[in-house]
């Protein structure tokens, strides 16, 4: 029998220890998939020449999901061939959103009562990377929003917000950025009130929101947001609740979704075998959930709770145990 394909990519710093981990975790869950590795990232790049190999591109096309680790950046600035591997799945794929669910966790570092999710649009705003030196003294970057691209990632967080409480804040910031912010505004009103007409929608400027987040973090369900507002949002959210060690983060659209831990590569941390898993386990329960594995995905999601609950965390969390201890944790939680 020939099962379908996750494909799986630790990219660089603690990528190389938590998608492993990841592994493990999948394996124990017997779901109907084969796993295939695949390279990607900063040290591919020193390799091959390539940090997005076409043979690394071609098994995500191929398979139906990806959970992707971490992407290092050259140190010394831009280095001429390098593109990040992440903006480069997103472009390729069409995966126009960046869904990154917030939620209340059971360690001392925790708010309560948390529970909403960042709806960042994932394909535009500053982040096309369109930059220049204008003279010798003075930069530009440009900063491109679309009415299509605001109007199809307002239509999917109205539709997220409809199956949860209803509710559907939408940052922005234009008393300064009248046109760019103006027309997301604009589009994605538009676009929320055609899909689901009864949802409650209330917009903030994004640094009153990102005040207001961090008051009283309970009262937002799903927020929408420009590329670079959303990466900036979702960090501050992911300190409300434990950190970025449990941030996980989906990128879909139109084609197949790429899903990974928000924490980066971590390269001061790197082979100590401290990292923590976390980010990547709840990562890969909204990969099964999206391919309609919700009782598995829940199973995991308990798995990690009960652990954390337990007092059984890794380091940034107050605890003591180390990557392999965590997993193995959790694993004992998932038998």
């Amino acid at each position: 029998m020939t099962y379908p394909t996750l494909c799986f990519i630790s990219g660089d710093g603690i990528g190389k220890e938590v998608i492993p981990a990841s592994a493990e975790v999948l394996a124990v869950l017997h779901l109907p998939y084969r796993v295939v590795w695949a390279q990607a990232g900063w040290e591919t790049f020193q390799k091959t020449g390539s940090a997005l190999p076409d043979e690394t591109l071609a098994l995500v096309k191929s398979s139906v999901a990806t959970l992707f680790g971490a992407t290092s950046s050259p140190t010394t600035g831009a280095v001429k061939g390098y593109r990040s591997p992440i903006l480069e799945f997103r472009n390729q794929l069409g995966l126009y959103a960046n869904l990154r669910p917030v939620q209340s966790m059971p360690v001392l570092a925790s708010r309560p009562n948390i529970d909403m999710l960042i709806v960042r649009e994932n394909m535009e705003c500053l982040y096309i990377r369109e930059e220049r030196m204008r003279d010798a003294d003075t930069a530009e970057a440009i900063r491109r929003i679309t009415r299509a691209g605001s109007a199809r990632i307002g239509k999917l967080a109205a539709e997220l917000a409809s199956k949860r409480r209803g509710k559907l804040t939408i940052a922005h910031k234009t008393n300064v950025l009248n046109l760019t912010d103006g027309l997301f505004r604009q589009a994605v009103r538009a676009a929320a009130l055609a899909v689901a007409p009864d949802l409650q929608i209330e917009e903030r400027l994004v640094d009153a929101l990102a005040h207001d987040m961090v008051l009283k973090p309970e009262q937002f369900d799903v927020i929408v947001a420009p590329n670079l507002y959303g990466d900036i949002l979702s960090d501050l959210a992911s300190a409300l609740v434990g950190g970025l060690g449990i941030a996980p983060s989906a990128n879909v659209g139109n084609g197949v979704g790429v899903y990974e831990p928000v924490h980066g590569s971590a390269p001061d941390i790197e082979g100590k075998g401290i990292a923590n898993p976390t980010a990547a386990f709840l990562t890969l329960a909204l990969l099964l959930t999206d391919l309609g594995h919700t009782a598995e995905a829940k199973h995991l999601q308990q798995a990690i709770r009960q652990c954390l609950q337990n007092g059984q965390t890794t380091r940034d969390l107050g605890g003591s145990l180390s990557t392999e201890q965590f997993t193995q944790a959790v694993l004992q939680q998932l038998e």
